[in-house]
């Protein structure tokens, strides 16, 4: 069951939340102002920290760098984490700022730390996102494919899909080395040495392929942490 805990400072969202009956427990919070506690796909604990701002404690909190530590400190101790800027007024035109310094804080925001940013319109609208991301990870979950959807391969087609998947291979690639070797079986079975004799493949990307076709396989490990 995902757990959502709310700081106790946070009354106007705890109330919106309250009345969308989303099961909060409240409590004070050192770090983010809200947390969500659930599972993966894998049934590994994950805990996603959402700092909320309006825009006007947003713009506030670039004046003190206050939004800089509080971000560097949410991401130091949690894999997922999201910033909330609250409101629809125009952001450039709330304060006297010059509007660099207010994409120059979004852009650090974005690509620096590499947190992302939703915006909301309202407490409400705040409320129903939180609550979406609280059914999502109630719902039951399955991986998600890393292949992209198309029409059915020939087989062809399937053999050089394979093969191009291995590091460095294109379709140029992938088809020579199809034509060398035969097959799919008895690339996969080639020495480095064996795959350095087809034109591209030097020592460095026949290593990488051998690495990876040989590497066992670690059910457990995970992207986001």
């Amino acid at each position: 069951m995902t757990e959502v805990l709310i700081d106790y400072r946070e009354k106007p969202l705890i109330l919106e939340l309250e009345k969308r009956a989303v099961p909060i427990s409240i409590k004070p919070l050192a770090l983010a102002d809200i947390i969500l506690q659930g599972q993966d796909y894998y049934t590994t604990p994950v805990s996603i920290a959402i700092e909320r701002k309006t825009q006007t404690d947003f713009l506030n909190s670039i004046i003190d760098k206050r939004i800089t530590t509080q971000l560097i400190a949410i991401k130091q101790n949690f894999p997922i984490y999201l910033l909330i800027i609250e409101g629809q007024e125009n952001l450039y035109s709330l304060r006297d700022f010059h509007p660099n310094s207010i994409r120059g804080m979004l852009s650090s925001i974005a690509l620096d730390l590499q947190i992302p940013i939703i915006q909301t319109k309202s407490i409400a609208d705040t409320a129903a996102f939180i609550e979406v991301i609280h059914k999502r990870l109630e719902k039951p979950k399955k991986p998600i494919s890393l292949l992209t959807k198309r029409k059915p391969f020939t087989l062809k087609e399937q053999q050089e899909y394979l093969i191009e998947s291995l590091p460095g291979i294109g379709p140029l690639i992938a088809k020579s080395l199809l034509t060398n070797f035969k097959n799919v079986r008895a690339i996969i079975n080639a020495s480095p040495e064996e795959l350095k004799k087809i034109n591209k493949i030097g020592k460095k990307k026949a290593a990488e392929i051998s690495s990876l076709l040989q590497a066992d396989y670690q059910k457990d490990l995970q992207d986001h942490k």
